[in-house]
């Protein structure tokens, strides 16, 4: 059984004074709205509705915080970069999501998700130059891999992993669907390294499968 199945909602917080104690392990879930990060941590917890999908995006407004054990969480960031919010919203969200990012302790990694066919946007540019600068290691998870056939997604990926050599930092790129499972089980050797679980080291290159 997976590690991740065991997650359980805990709390909602508009910010990180509402976050409870900064102790122990936290990955956060980070990437534009749309990138597919609430489908990808339904995928990752084996559980459907535990990160709710929405068909309109930017409607993750809060920090949403999913508890494997008492040493560990998984974090789900408001997503950045919707255009039809309105700015204030817009600024309160990015308050809340640079505070996070730059004063949570117990932060260990940072996902980053994109869409596989428009990786590397600015503001994910910027997120990954902020946690390289901090020496947190960051994996760019390329979703909605099933979009593109098998030689366009290696493709992609090869080109990805190349870009990513410019930020000089710890960031591993992988391919992943949450619709097919792809790259599901190279994101998971990358969180368990992240949070010390028993499991396989993430391997550098993704099985032709994948």
């Amino acid at each position: 059984m997976s590690h991740y199945s065991h997650a359980k909602f805990v709390l909602s917080a508009p910010d990180i004074r509402h976050l409870g104690a900064d102790q122990g392990v936290e990955v956060a879930f980070a990437g534009r709205s749309n990138a597919g990060k609430s489908s990808a941590l339904n995928r990752i917890t084996r559980q459907k509705g535990l990160a709710r999908t929405s068909k309109t995006p930017g409607r993750t407004q809060l920090i949403n915080v999913f508890e494997l054990d008492t040493e560990r969480r998984l974090i789900d960031l408001p997503g950045y970069g919707f255009a039809q919010v309105p700015v204030e919203m817009k600024k309160k969200w990015q308050r809340a999501l640079g505070e996070y990012l730059q004063q949570r302790k117990s932060l260990k990694g940072l996902v980053v998700l994109m869409d596989i066919r428009h990786p590397f946007k600015d503001l994910d540019q910027e997120l990954i130059h902020w946690a390289v600068k901090s020496n947190l290691p960051v994996l760019a998870l390329l979703t909605k891999a099933d979009k593109l056939k098998s030689g366009q997604r290696k493709a992609q990926l090869l080109m990805a992993r190349e870009a990513s050599l410019a930020f000089c930092g710890d960031v591993t790129v992988h391919a992943f669907s949450s619709l097919t499972g792809v790259g599901l089980e190279s994101v998971e050797q990358v969180l368990n390294q992240w949070f010390g679980l028993p499991g396989k080291q993430a391997p550098t290159e993704i099985s032709p499968a994948s």
